[in-house]
Order: structure tokens, then sequence, then C-alpha cells
């Protein structure tokens, strides 16, 4: 019986940016230098299937410091941490690796410089999310206020002419941040703005290649973990940009083939925390249902590489 043909447009970038490789390396890193077991404080990134793997390699992921004991060492998550958390590492002399993005690390530095010129920042961020946690926990309570939309800006308690600025989560929606700062730029004209915006270069990349594709084909598939931010503003994008469908998978087994049975033409990219690995493995699934043809649709070429900590280099 003859497969049905099925043209995927496989997004380029995608998948592993240059922080969540740097963070997977340090955990391999500080397993083969200090040995099992190593402890990381939450999901190193947010891929079950990443985590799975280092654990067999003989991490411990934890929710919080105290499950940690007292001659271990710990790594923190890409998705950076509040100040209170190296603060007991020191205070129980454990030894820890950062394994914080640099990109992450870099809008903590912007929060810290504003609050300590005297004003008053605002995150544009998700409410819950690690990251969110780290960059708000860098500065003291009550100087830092989220902003989630645009209808959180006409609520906020804060007099027009206040001392402000702001800063981004990382892995936002690049169309829903610039419709927030421009709400905010309308109610406080003398908000101070960063000299370019938080959202990273791998997130922007992701949007923009999934924009493309999107107006090409039926449906578009997003390889990503369900709790990964970039991951689902990926679908979003799709969505927004003029796909008629599209959806999170996190493994190919997990796929609703029945959904897009009558796709002729599908999108495939994958989130910033995704492994090659599982989009090669939904294509190999796709090709045991139909007749493939891929073509790549590249939007950028990237090349940027994060050095690993000292502690693992010298």
């Amino acid at each position: 019986m003859s497969k049905s043909p099925l043209r995927i447009l496989l997004a380029k970038p995608r998948g592993f940016c240059a922080g969540v490789d740097r963070a997977i390396q340090i955990v391999e890193h500080a397993l083969e230098r200090y040995g099992r077991p190593i402890y990381v404080r939450h999901e190193i990134v947010h891929n079950r299937f990443v985590v799975e793997n280092l654990e067999a390699k003989g991490a411990i992921f934890v929710d919080e410091l105290s499950e940690v004991p007292d001659d271990a060492k710990v790594i923190f998550s890409a998705h950076g941490v509040p100040k209170s958390v190296p603060a007991e590492t020191k205070r129980r002399d454990l030894f820890y690796l950062d394994a914080t993005c640099p990109l992450v690390s870099k809008v903590h530095n912007k929060a810290q410089y504003q609050q300590r010129n005297g004003r008053h920042i605002l995150l544009i961020g998700h409410e819950g999310h690690p990251e969110v946690v780290g960059t708000m926990g860098q500065v003291p309570d009550g100087a830092i206020t989220l902003v989630e939309t645009v209808d959180d800006v006409a609520r906020l308690d804060i007099p027009n002419d206040a001392p402000l600025s702001y800063v981004m989560q990382t892995t936002l929606s690049v169309d829903d941040t610039a419709a927030i700062v421009e709400a905010l730029r309308a109610r406080f004209p003398n908000i101070a703005e960063p000299s370019s915006d938080d959202i990273c270069y791998a997130t922007t990349n992701r949007q923009e290649a999934v924009k493309v594709i999107a107006k090409q084909c039926e449906a578009m598939i997003v390889i990503g973990a369900p709790n990964s931010s970039n991951s689902n503003r990926l679908v979003e994008v799709a969505l927004r940009s003029g796909c008629s469908d599209a959806a999170l998978v996190e493994r190919a087994d997990e796929m609703d083939w029945t959904r897009f049975e009558d796709c002729q033409t599908l999108g495939l990219s994958a989130g910033a925390s995704a492994p090659e690995t599982l989009v090669d493995e939904f294509i190999e699934a796709c090709r045991n249902r139909y007749d493939v043809t891929i073509e790549e649709v590249t939007v950028h070429e990237e090349n940027v590489h994060f050095n690993l900590p000292r502690a693992l280099t010298e």
C-alpha cells in the first residue's frame, strides 16, 4: 500500500541554543571530573529527555538546596537562581557550579544596576517561571514588579513620573513583548530602557523561522516540553502567523496523528531546550506513515558559544 506524500518544512535554526548546550555540558563535565552523584537544583533545562539522560549518568535533580547533603556538589540550572541560593550554598560551605545562561545573567546585572541607581524595576515575564523567580531575587523585596500583559501596565499602582526601568524574561514572544513595551512607554514616558532587548537571540531566531514557515504550511509541530516557555511561544507564533493548526509535542510517540492526517505540508521546529535527537525521532515516525520530503528553511545561521566555568576547564 503506497504512503501518502508529506512535505516537511524544517526550521533552521531550531533546538539547542548556546545557553542550553553549555548547561548540559557543565553537568556532564562535572560528573566526569568529580564523579557521581552531582546534585542539580531544578531541571537543568526544561526537557525531560535531557534530564533523564543526565540522571542515568549520575545527576540527581532536586527542588531545593535543603535536599542536598552537606558534602555534595551542586549545580544551578540554566534559568538562574535568586541571590539567596548561592548565599545558602556558601553558608553551608557547599561546592557549586552556576549553569545560568550568560544572557540571563546579563538581565540579572541590568536589574541590579537599575536598582542601585534608584529606579523601580518592571520585569516583563511569566509568573512562577524559574527565570522570573531568579531575576526577581536579584534585588531587595519590593524593588521589582512583574508585568505579564498589556492590561497589567494599566493596573500598575505606580506614579507616572516615578523613576522606572524594565527588563525582560529571555524566552518571551517577541511580538507580545513589543506590545507591552509600547504600553510602558505610553504610560511612563521617562522609563529607562535597556540598550537592547533582553529576549535572547535563540528565542528571536526560532520565532522568525516559524513565522516564515507558518505561511507555507497547513500545520506546525514544535518539539518541546510542556513547561518550556520558548517552545510554547513557538506554537503561539505559528498560529498568529497564518498556520491553521499547531501543536507542542514532547516525543513522537505522543503525537496525535489523526489530528493531522489530512495535512500535506507540515512545518517542524523545536524549542531551544529540545535535542536534535527528538527532531530526528519525529521525522522517522513520519517516514513510517508517509512518503516524506524534507525542505530545510534557513532564516539565520547561529555560531554562538559560551565558555564553561573555569573550575571545569583549569
